[in-house]
């Protein structure tokens, strides 16, 4: 018999893989949302047995509410943390939830007797910062949160890992903690409140964006993402452990490639053209969004996810597969009109 796990962030991209694989494996899953408002909403679309799953309102700004969701539960899965879909005024708007989340559910857990703690970091938090050229990233590197340039995004996942790492290691107690640090995560969408590392693929395919900048990420798939949480979940021996979970990096103008090759006429406002290196620091100036990624012009991140494929037998399916699934289900649900 499973045990009972906390998922926090119930209503999130990730999470609602995570919660469909967990209780069709036989978990009790209690999972937080924000607002006990969006529990029917979010019942009904992951359309899973209902008595295995229970929902608690709980914010990662608040304490209320994470007792409740932590009682009886040996096992969490944190994975509530801001992630936008465009510009934040200040960096603080993203790294106070995200570094003050993971330790009042970190807090949470050891005073319910959690005994495995699985927390949602990111790439972020270790290929970001190095400027032009070809990196190859394994989970030994960290990216410097400190250095000019660096997004308040990747700043928040670098400061959360951290300092869950750091309590963990001064007042853990018998909490095995590790993290997945997933790269751009894509596949398949089920509704209009979809993550905002969809929006990549909407714009190339939508032509919203009409130049490609010369920038990249490492691309996994949601499923596989799930996946590897469960699989942390289950494995003896986590303590300390931390896993990229990446597939290969591609540069914009590879997924825009791929979907032209892949979908033809339904692909074709997909971009062409590139945009010159100059013209994205000029446009940046003016544009935040452009400003948070023009650091990372010119780079090539490899993100080596053998680790987790030895110690936990992890497999990706093919990325070509997930960009695709992406795309037909923006078209499907009509947020891309065909």
């Amino acid at each position: 018999m499973a045990d009972t796990v906390m998922v926090s962030g119930g209503s999130g991209y990730i999470a609602g893989f995570l919660i469909r694989q967990l209780v069709a494996e036989g978990w009790t899953v209690h999972t937080t949302v924000r607002s006990l408002a969006r529990e029917a909403a979010v019942r009904q679309l992951l359309a899973v047995d209902n008595r295995r799953l229970k929902f608690f309102a709980a914010d990662l700004m608040q304490d209320a509410g994470w007792a409740d969701a932590m009682a009886g539960c040996s096992h969490v899965a944190h994975l509530a943390s801001p992630l936008p879909a465009g510009a934040v005024k200040h960096a603080d708007d993203l790294i106070v939830p995200a570094r003050d989340g993971a330790l009042r559910a970190l807090r949470a857990a050891k005073a319910a007797g959690v005994r495995r703690f699985v927390m949602t970091s990111s790439v972020a938090a270790i290929a970001y910062g190095r400027g032009r050229g070809v990196h190859t990233f394994t989970e030994a590197d960290w990216t410097d949160p400190a250095r000019p340039g660096t997004s308040p995004y990747v700043q928040s996942k670098t400061i959360a890992e951290r300092a869950a790492r750091s309590w963990v290691a001064a007042e853990g107690g018998g909490i095995e903690y590790c993290s997945i640090n997933p790269s751009v995560v894509l596949g398949p969408v089920w509704s209009r409140d979809y993550s905002a590392s969809v929006v990549i693929v909407k714009k190339i395919l939508d032509g919203s964006m009409p130049a490609l900048p010369d920038i990249g990420f490492g691309v996994v798939d949601v499923r596989d993402v799930a996946d590897l949480h469960v699989r942390a979940l289950k494995a003896p021996g986590m303590a300390g452990e931390r896993f990229i979970a990446s597939g290969p990096f591609l540069k914009l103008r590879d997924i825009a490639d791929i979907l032209r090759a892949q979908l033809g006429a339904e692909a074709a406002r997909a971009p062409t053209r590139g945009l010159p290196d100059v013209l994205v620091r000029v446009l940046a100036l003016f544009n935040p969004l452009l400003k948070a990624v023009v650091g990372e012009l010119g780079s090539v991140r490899h993100q080596d996810a053998s680790h987790a494929k030895a110690v936990l037998g992890w497999e990706t399916r093919p990325v070509q597969q997930s960009i695709v699934d992406t795309a037909r289900c923006l078209l499907d649900l009509g947020l891309v009109k065909r």
